[in-house]
């Protein structure tokens, strides 16, 4: 009787632990030989994909759009130089839709901007800010969203997402029909320990601090298994884009002592007309330090000057002097002369691009003479992770240089530091 009892109690235990087991779901690597990769914006600036595969990298994700009318201002031009360099390229989306109307809108416009394109890796969902929407209705947005751009593009769509939206956001329905790709920047070890409805990922972003040689700053780096690629690597067919406002993109920027906006105009590739029509503003030559000036870029390609991560840089123009161009900027002659390596101050010629800041920082920051920001106000449903993922610069970043105390505690309407 004892012995029946002991082997009852041997098969129960073996009963709770094999139950335990099974649902303890480790998340990983759905393969464990992978690519070196990289994922790119505008932030970037003009990259050299020379250099880029030279230091191994394989796989460059490219973004392509956001909303439903703004196209990355370097789409083009990173797609043009991946290719040419060989690299292996995927085009990823930064979904705003509130409802499912808008969903399907932004999927018609990123398979509009990505038509005529030829990628070589899987569509991508980047969905992380919710707008105030549940659960229900994230998922409800998000299906519509990846099965539009699936049937509008003939080609499969993945799941751009943090550890806490793969843990508690995206439904198991989503999770068994669209692979992940993760965004985890911790102990890779420690995953083994999570419980999401994806069992693996085929993407893991390790890092938004990574360091490449061909580019400015810092770029996100990746790691990519197999299933990345595409089966099916034709050219994205044509869809017609409802939105004829398109290539604008909105920042904030925070008027400085000395700015005019002939100045900041001709920095964001504007006019001053635009501007003040923006802002209200009736008399363009009387602007104040501290105002916040909501600023609509074009997207296309400045002539004159990039913005790239954590610096400006100038393309000289015939009859421009080191001296001109360090006033227009505020900084010393000096200073260009140095970050450049110039050896001779008075010797430049048109075409020479010329940084005029140089910063370890990730974001939108900008050391012009004193430090220069540009600014983001705070719209409902936006976390400090998401507004950090937006402008290529870390949580930690924007705690510090905002003096917050409590970094899960922003609200809409707060005008942040950028």
């Amino acid at each position: 009787m004892k012995l029946k009892k002991f082997i009852v109690t041997i098969l129960l235990f073996t009963l709770i632990l094999y139950v335990n087991i099974k649902e303890t779901k480790a998340i990983s690597f759905a393969q464990n030989n992978t690519y070196e990769g990289i994922d790119v914006s505008n932030w970037q600036g003009v990259i050299d994909y020379s250099e880029v595969k030279d230091a191994g990298i394989e796989i460059v994700y490219i973004k392509s759009s956001q909303g439903s009318n703004i196209k990355d201002a370097y789409f083009d031009l990173n797609y043009e130089n991946a290719k040419a360099n060989g690299l292996n390229v995927g085009f990823y989306h930064f979904l705003t839709a509130t409802n499912t109307i808008e969903a399907e809108q932004e999927a018609r416009f990123f398979a509009s901007v990505i038509s005529g394109k030829t990628p070589d890796c899987k569509l991508v969902m980047d969905y992380e800010t919710f707008g105030g929407a549940n659960i229900e209705e994230i998922n409800q947005i998000a299906q519509v969203f990846l099965e539009t751009t699936k049937r509008l593009t003939n080609k499969d769509v993945i799941v751009y997402s943090d550890l806490s939206n793969a843990q508690n956001t995206f439904s198991k329905e989503i999770a068994e029909n669209y692979d992940l790709w993760l965004a985890y920047y911790g102990n890779r070890e420690e995953l083994l320990d999570v419980r999401t409805n994806w069992n693996s990922f085929i993407g893991l972003q390790y890092t938004d601090r990574g360091r490449v040689p061909g580019i400015n700053g810092y770029v996100d780096r990746d790691l990519y298994t197999e299933e990345i690629f595409l089966d099916d690597r034709t050219a994205i067919p044509e869809t017609e884009n409802n939105n004829n406002e398109i290539n604008t993109e909105t920042v904030y920027y925070t008027v400085r002592r000395g700015d005019t906006l002939f100045g900041i105009a001709n920095r964001y590739n504007t006019t001053i007309n635009e501007i003040a029509s923006l802002n209200n503003i009736e008399n363009p030559n009387l602007i104040y330090p501290g105002q916040v000036l909501r600023i609509l870029t074009n997207s296309t390609i400045p002539g004159e000057e990039q913005r790239q991560t954590g610096s400006i840089t100038y393309t000289v123009k015939r009859g421009d002097t080191l001296s001109e161009i360090a006033n227009r900027y505020d900084v010393s002659v000096m200073h260009i002369v140095e970050i450049n390596e110039i050896q001779n101050p008075n010797l430049i010629y048109p075409g020479e691009k010329l940084r005029i800041t140089d910063s370890d920082s990730s974001g939108g920051n900008s050391n012009i003479g004193n430090c220069q920001y540009i600014t983001h106000i705070v719209r409902s449903g936006e976390s400090l992770w998401s507004i950090s993922r937006r402008y290529g610069t870390t949580v930690r970043k924007l705690v510090e240089d905002n003096g917050l105390e409590n970094p899960s505690l922003i609200y809409p309407g707060e005008i942040l530091k950028i």
